[in-house]
């Protein structure tokens, strides 16, 4: 799985009032994985949003910024309430765990010493890495979420640190805001991070300062981290035939083990079958006819036809030469 980007609908450690419109810019652009945090709206409105969140297929995240006991434990049980996938922070977990027990949340937790309000991550490298392996070693903790560049100490290091520590997912939150971070965070081996202030307020580098325009750009970095653009353009039949005029059989692409062919027909082939795969003949341009055993098939151009394998056929292209998309696994395509 590649990097995840999750998008917080949160400003300063707080859901902002207008994250329902937010939320709709997000859905509109693909985000699947939204969260917002345990303040800012009330109940009832997380509940509106979490639910808004899981029509549109996302994954829906609540972070706890509690600094008390009372007050996370609060948290829990609001994050059982709302619905929510995945519950990110908070750091007492022994008082956490029996709350969402049996609630099918997955559990990621604060390693380290958080302090403040917005949070800060306290400690050195070897202190927050250790704290990440005893946590991470617990039942009922899923992952861990680390506040990296929330910390006082070699933020890359620490990133490595930790995800060397154990297995499980690690998400990177705070202050994420540049492309050179978010390449830290794939290099480290996280899988995924946060993002909320920097994309609201329209401070990502690069981007139109709209959340459309910022949000856009982030997925954009993400895709190429994650090699998840495409090379590939769209092709043109009529400018591919014409740039070969006397070609019989060229591989024009690939899709998974599917060749796909520009071939040229011209007078009757012989009777063949293939064994074991099937074949796709699309007339591109001129008239083919399709000869089987027991009938005829015209096909047309702009029309195709799927020949199963093992069934013989002919093919028998008619008032001259007929241009055919051929698709058809492995190298005897066309044959």
């Amino acid at each position: 799985m590649g990097l995840r980007f999750i998008f917080m609908l949160t400003r300063n450690d707080r859901t902002v009032e207008d994250a329902a419109a937010h939320l709709q810019v997000a859905l509109r652009l693909g985000l699947r994985h939204i969260g917002f945090k345990d303040i800012g709206l009330p109940i009832e409105d997380l509940k509106a949003l979490n639910r808004t969140i899981r029509e549109g297929g996302a994954t829906s995240y609540l972070e706890v910024v509690s600094l008390d006991r009372e007050s996370e434990i609060a948290s829990a049980r609001a994050a059982v309430e709302i619905g929510v996938d995945v519950l990110l922070g908070g750091t007492r977990v022994e008082d956490v765990l029996p709350v969402i027990a049996g609630s099918g949340l997955n559990y990621c937790p604060f390693p380290g010493q958080i302090v403040g309000h917005p949070s800060v991550l306290e400690g050195s490298v070897e202190e927050i890495a250790e704290s990440a392996r005893l946590l991470a070693a617990r039942e009922g903790v899923h992952g861990l979420d680390l506040l990296a560049y929330r910390a006082r100490c070699d933020v890359p290091a620490l990133m490595q640190a930790v995800c060397a520590v154990t297995d499980k997912p690690v998400i990177m939150a705070g202050s994420i805001d540049t492309p050179d971070r978010i390449a830290a965070v794939k290099g480290s081996g996280a899988a995924g991070f946060t993002i909320g202030t920097a994309a609201l307020d329209g401070r990502y580098p690069g981007a139109a300062p709209d959340l459309e325009g910022q949000l856009s750009t982030i997925i954009e970095e993400v895709a190429r981290l994650n090699d998840h653009l495409s090379p590939v353009t769209k092709t043109n039949l009529d400018e591919a035939f014409g740039r070969n005029p006397g070609a019989v059989d060229l591989l024009a692409g690939q899709v998974n083990e599917m060749q796909v062919r520009l071939t040229r027909i011209e007078g009757a082939q012989r009777w063949h079958f293939r064994r074991e795969e099937d074949e796709m003949f699309f007339v591109h341009r001129g008239r083919l006819l399709m000869r089987f055993r027991d009938r005829d098939e015209l096909v047309e151009e702009g029309e195709f036809i799927v020949v199963p394998h093992g069934v013989e056929h002919c093919p028998v292209a008619l008032d001259g030469p007929c241009d055919v998309l051929l698709m058809a696994p492995g190298a005897e395509a066309g044959r």
